[in-house]
């Protein structure tokens, strides 16, 4: 794996090292000593799917408030998303920055979101399948998120949502908040 550090303190874009041959690649998305190696604390514990049928749905942008952070490795194996996360930590020298990637099941990109920073996506392509691995289990009671379209936060979608969910929805502004 090729791990490309971001703008935003401790996230990575991580790019397979592809093993060509005439039957296509082989590239591993997984090592936890590559992770380690990289002072990435890398031990999931949970793993997570979104099947996502409608171009234009956008997903976010949560996260986990303390004690329940979560660090979370996002692939898109079906599709095309354009991921982004959201730097909530206070003491962080790129707080209240965000980054936006594409991921794609054509480029096999994968995106490390560390804890203490708002997550969410867009999806580029109908039918977008994405997979999560997370360092915590999800806790409901500690579920939070920032509006995604918050001014203070200026995120350049690539379009406007078509298909948010009613929770996503009704999230206010809340500039600048801090996990």
């Amino acid at each position: 794996m090729f791990f490309t550090p971001t703008k935003l303190a401790g996230a990575f874009s991580i790019d397979v090292e592809k093993r060509c041959d005439e039957r296509g690649f082989f590239g591993r998305t997984w090592c936890a000593e590559e992770f380690a190696a990289q002072g990435l604390d890398a031990r999931p514990v949970q793993g997570s799917t979104s099947h996502n049928p409608v171009a234009g749905t956008l997903r976010g942008l949560h996260y986990q408030a303390a004690p329940y952070l979560e660090t979370k490795l996002v692939r898109c194996t079906s599709g095309a998303i354009f991921d982004v996360i959201v730097d909530l930590r206070a003491t962080s020298a790129t707080w209240g920055e965000w980054l936006g990637v594409e991921l794609s099941a054509a480029n096999g990109r994968m995106l490390w979101v560390p804890e203490g920073c708002a997550h969410g996506f867009l999806t580029l392509l109908p039918d977008t399948d994405v997979a999560y691995q997370t360092s915590a289990p999800h806790v409901p009671a500690a579920e939070r998120a920032v509006c995604w379209n918050d001014p203070a936060f200026a995120i350049a979608w690539p379009a406007q949502p078509r298909l948010l969910s009613a929770k996503d929805a009704r999230i206010e502004y809340h500039s600048r908040q801090t996990a």
